[in-house]
């Protein structure tokens, strides 16, 4: 069955970095587009990434767009997320997608 683990997410004060992991298996993971999505208390489950099945075409939310960086290692079916210059309005539950398929969810918390 198709499994997504999270992990690497952690408490950053604003202006530091994360770098979450999304480890990946039962299914063919080159063959598939991923996401990354958060979820902030009280807020709706946000789209912050995706990239292609290859890894050459990614794309961003606005709200992180310079800041993020999506990247995957097929040779080791794991999708990662590079957080830059964290701010507080960044804290949130990430969670890694594919199709209809989701991780438990890795929390980052950006306080001082």
């Amino acid at each position: 069955q198709v499994q997504l683990v999270e992990s690497g997410g952690g408490l950053v004060q604003p202006g530091g970095s994360l770098r979450l992991s999304c480890a990946a298996s039962g299914f063919t993971f080159s063959s598939y587009a991923m996401n990354w999505y958060r979820q902030a208390p009280r807020k709706a489950r946000e789209l912050v990434a995706v990239i292609s099945s290859t890894g050459i075409i990614t794309n961003y939310a606005d709200s992180v767009k310079g800041r993020f960086t999506i990247s995957r290692d097929n040779a080791k079916n794991t999708v990662f997320l590079q957080m830059n210059s964290l701010k507080p309005e960044d804290t949130a539950v990430y969670y890694c997608n594919v199709i209809d398929y989701w991780g438990q969810g890795t929390q980052v918390t950006v306080s001082s």
